[in-house]
């Protein structure tokens, strides 16, 4: 059984809330945060899943396809684009679904890599993973590529029963064989868990601590960067609306917010082009459909919907490796 969530025990949302992107439900001024430099681009190649987690925020599983598998051609494409810009992003990343069962994936990132590209890849490290094809192409990867590129993998707690509760029996212990695999063959690790509200910050990192010497893992529990712990996410739940004063107020910074430096890519089934969203946690709300291009996609993001206020802006959390 899992445990309590954050989210458990607030009210349900007021639904006279995040609906104007200009105002609150209150009528204040809502908050927007203009993109100062594109740091990472990111791609989600495609919401198919070899598993169907509970709590999935962009409800991934081996049946939902809303968004379509990226091909390389969209890919090369942004990365094109992407490689003319000012701010030329320093990071890639992947997300999905699984990333893993999109065909072209190791050729996605063979193609990030040899541009010179930092590439962070988000993946529960099972099965799709760990497909012949998929290892070769991996252990073929120069060596000197390799310190660029992370795999950052799934793992809801540290102890396999709730980890299990959340994805299936049996998905901790495929999850770290697959991590044992990849620190085997020289690949850098890191691993993104929840904030679950009964355990403290401490009190997680030092299970996961635990967890890493003992399956012999280079990944250090304490470094924020190599274990990220992520705010839960229930749009359903109540939130504040984030104003333009609460940047006072909170003491912070617009430019940290994760849309201040990122952008997402996805194919929707049936569309003709890719599109590219605010960021990687939105992918469904058309609001966040910002146009066809990284030029297109560069005006501000109003803070309009709750993951915005709960991951972001008080979660003080980013999907991004820095």
């Amino acid at each position: 059984m899992r445990p309590t969530t954050l989210a458990d025990r607030r009210p349900t949302l007021d639904p006279a809330k995040f609906q104007d992107p200009e105002r609150t439900a209150t009528g204040e001024a809502r908050a927007q945060v203009p993109l100062q430099a594109l740091r990472t681009l990111w791609f989600n190649t495609g919401t198919l899943c070899n598993i169907a987690c509970a709590h999935c925020y962009i409800e991934s599983s081996p049946t939902n396809d809303r968004l379509a598998y990226l091909s390389l051609a969209d890919v090369r494409a942004f990365l094109d684009e992407a490689d003319t810009r000012a701010d030329r992003p320093s990071e890639i990343g992947f997300t999905g679904g699984e990333p893993f069962l999109n065909p072209a994936f190791p050729a996605m990132i063979a193609e990030a890599l040899g541009r010179g590209f930092s590439v962070l890849v988000l993946t529960n490290a099972m099965q799709p993973m760990a497909r012949r094809p998929v290892r070769a192409a991996l252990a073929a990867l120069p060596e000197s590529d390799r310190v660029r590129l992370v795999f950052r993998v799934s793992l809801d707690h540290a102890s396999a029963a709730i980890h299990d509760a959340e994805r299936g029996a049996g998905a901790f212990s495929k999850s770290l064989e697959g991590m044992r695999w990849l620190s085997e063959n020289g690949f850098r690790l890191a691993v993104a868990s929840r904030n679950w509200a009964e355990e403290s910050e401490d009190r997680v990192r030092d299970s996961f601590a635990q967890l890493f010497v003992r399956e012999n893992l280079a990944i250090n529990a304490r470094d924020p960067g190599e274990l990220v712990i992520f705010p839960e996410m229930d749009a359903a739940r109540d939130v504040p609306e984030i104003t333009t004063s609460c940047w006072g107020i909170l003491g912070k910074d617009p430019a940290s917010i994760m849309c201040a430096s990122s952008r997402m890519v996805v194919e929707r089934q049936g569309a003709a082009r890719p599109s590219v969203l605010s960021c990687t946690l939105l992918a469904y709300d058309r609001q966040f459909e910002m146009g066809s291009t990284l030029t297109e996609a560069s005006r501000p993001v109003a803070l309009n919907h709750p993951h915005c206020a709960a991951f972001c802006v008080l979660g003080g959390a980013s999907c991004s490796a820095g």
